[in-house]
């Protein structure tokens, strides 16, 4: 400041005013001081005011590995507490944070005045690992998720085929092939219920599928089907097929579905995109596109129809889809409402099915070690032309034996193509690891892409699946969090309910929607409640190279932004509960309102 004095060659008197001028300039929030001006400067009025409300900017720095708050965090004796209350808009961008009051100052004839009344605002909300046109076809079709038992099941889809003609193919998804596995239903109860119509319900996760007589009939599939490598169809007391199939059996039926033309696609991405605005999010990473599913999604970009943002990972299992890709390299904008750059690949199966590969026999089953690799439909030469093309790489990978190689076949890439490293590859649910596999997703900087639901959907059998000693290996969100690795959290929907209010729950409490287990599931697991909100915001943003464009509410980021009517960081203390009955109020995203509650 003296400095400053000198120059300008002040009398004591001007000085003394100087310095308090200067003072009180400092002691203002210097954020609030630039964000105004920067608004007013270009003369032009907000398109957007998002008013009377409790924004958390996130701009502070992030916790330290251990889950420790910055100092610079909102954050006292009394609690956590908004740094900001109001957000102005303009042209898709976030022009000023700060008071209403200054806030209003910017409004003009034009501009939209949204009293949040107390609403919470976070950063844009983001489903780093999605299939939605499964979400879409699930909202379609008969929905198993959360139906307790077989009965129950087959009731449902007994009253779906009391409005189907017979003869149509009638499909279902959701029931929990993970809780099921020891005592998984058969086809004769289905076929009694359902006699004329062939019947495919697919298991929560995607790992097994359970049908009825007539669809085996349609199929051809009997006891001498050949059944792919990694794959297992389950025999009756007579030899013949139960209907029931797992891992890479569950293929057999995909030639006899019904195709879904271009207009059920689109529909069903339409379903899923709506839904997932409506619960908060701005923009969700699809963990496995085919070429018709892409199609769909081009069409609906080029058309305007997508609401909410698309980060596509286009499946390895599509050799025809990778290589017209391979030829023009992934994209490099992060703008576009569709953006694609990332190839996901399936390594090995699910640990409720027995399918994910481990280093070791499951502790529940003598002899068994699950599937993995080639045998699991992964192409490690073209994963590679992938790598050197450019893109990220998604591997699936949920045992330590799975996560192990899934590594390792990246390592190898890197050791002769060093730039691949910068491609920031991502484990896809990292759901169990060897103690010395973790160092290396910092050492590689790989992402750990995880969900919070599944822990606490997987707690009732993953210990027998395990034992005592390698379930402390598995959804260890803090070790890895502590041995440096990125994370991002998400739902793997329609296999796990995504919504927000959950998956905060699960992260930072370890319990389930019961609240079960009391004190939490290897409660040193947990994740602080600033953790597990960038999980789903900034942290995601950078699993897309999006960091510099979202996941904050700053001046000059995307105005891509998620309401709600709780404020999880007030609750997460004291009573985390509360957070699951929250509701989403307002989704916005590049500036346009998406869904309203109001």
């Amino acid at each position: 400041m003296d400095e400053v004095l000198r120059k300008f060659e002040l009398t004591p008197i001007w000085s003394g005013a100087l310095v308090l001028l200067l003072a009180l300039l400092v002691g203002c929030s210097a954020e609030t001081v630039s964000n105004t001006d920067v608004a007013q400067t270009d003369g032009s009025e907000a398109d957007v005011i998002l008013t009377n409300a409790r924004v958390y900017t996130l701009s502070w720095d992030e916790p330290s590995l251990s889950g420790e708050i910055s100092r610079e965090a909102p954050l006292d004796e009394r609690g956590w507490r908004p740094d900001a209350e109001a957000v102005v808009i303009e042209d898709g961008i976030i022009r000023f944070v700060g008071s209403s009051s200054d806030a209003m100052k910017l409004s003009g004839e034009s501009t939209r005045v949204i009293d949040l009344d107390g609403a919470t605002v976070l950063p844009g909300l983001v489903d780093s690992h999605t299939h939605i046109f499964g979400l879409g076809a699930l909202l379609d079709k008969v929905n198993l998720i959360d139906v307790p038992d077989a009965a129950t099941a087959v009731e449902l889809v007994r009253r779906r085929a009391e409005s189907t003609p017979k003869g149509e193919w009638i499909i279902g998804r959701g029931w929990d092939e993970g809780a099921w596995a020891n005592n998984y239903p058969d086809k004769r109860e289905l076929s009694e219920a359902v006699p004329d119509h062939p019947v495919l319900l697919r298991g929560r996760h995607g790992f097994a599928v359970w049908v009825n007589e007539k669809a085996l009939e349609v199929a051809g599939v009997s006891a001498s089907s050949v059944v792919p490598v990694g794959g297992e169809m389950q025999l009756d007391e007579n030899g013949m097929p139960s209907g029931l199939f797992m891992n890479r059996a569950v293929t057999m039926f995909d030639l006899v579905l019904p195709v879904p033309t271009r207009a059920t696609l689109r529909r069903h991405a339409r379903l899923g995109l709506e839904q997932m605005a409506k619960d908060g999010y701005t923009a969700i990473h699809d963990a496995g596109l085919d070429s018709m599913q892409m199609l769909t999604l081009e069409a609906m970009e080029a058309e305007g129809e997508l609401p909410i943002r698309v980060f596509a990972m286009l499946s390895l299992r599509d050799e025809p889809l990778i290589r017209r890709w391979l030829k023009k390299g992934p994209d490099r904008d992060s703008d576009s409402m569709l953006v694609t750059r990332t190839v996901k690949a399936y390594y090995d199966g699910a640990l409720g099915s027995r399918g994910a590969r481990l280093l070791a026999d499951y502790s529940d089953m003598a002899g068994h070690r699950g599937v993995s690799g080639g045998n699991y439909g992964f192409d490690e030469a073209l994963n590679a032309e992938a790598m050197r093309a450019g893109f990220q790489i998604a591997i699936h990978a949920i045992g330590d034996a799975g996560n192990r190689e899934a590594i390792d076949i990246l390592e190898a890439v890197f050791l002769e193509y060093p730039e691949t490293i910068a491609n920031r590859h991502r484990i896809e649910h990292a759901q169990v690891l060897a103690d010395s596999d973790i160092p290396r997703l910092r050492k590689y900087d790989m992402i750990a892409s995880m969900e919070p639901p599944h822990a606490m959907e997987d707690k009732a059998w993953a210990e027998e699946r395990l034992g005592s000693t390698r379930i402390l290996g598995a959804y260890a969100w803090r070790t890895l969090r502590e041995a440096g690795a990125r994370l991002t959290f998400n739902s793997d929907n329609p296999g796990s309910d995504h919504s927000i209010f959950y998956g905060l729950h699960s992260a930072i409490t370890r319990q389930d929607a019961d609240l079960l287990p009391e004190g939490g599931w290897y409660p040193e697991q947990r994740m602080t409640v600033d953790e597990a909100i960038r999980a789903y915001t900034l942290w995601s943003a950078h699993a897309s190279f999006r960091e510099d464009q979202t996941g904050l509410i700053e001046v000059g980021q995307w105005a891509d932004i998620t309401a709600m009517d709780i404020d999880p960081f007030a609750l997460a203390g004291d009573s985390p509960e509360e957070i699951l009955r929250g509701k989403i109020v307002l989704t916005m995203v590049d500036g346009r309102v998406v869904f309203e509650r109001y």
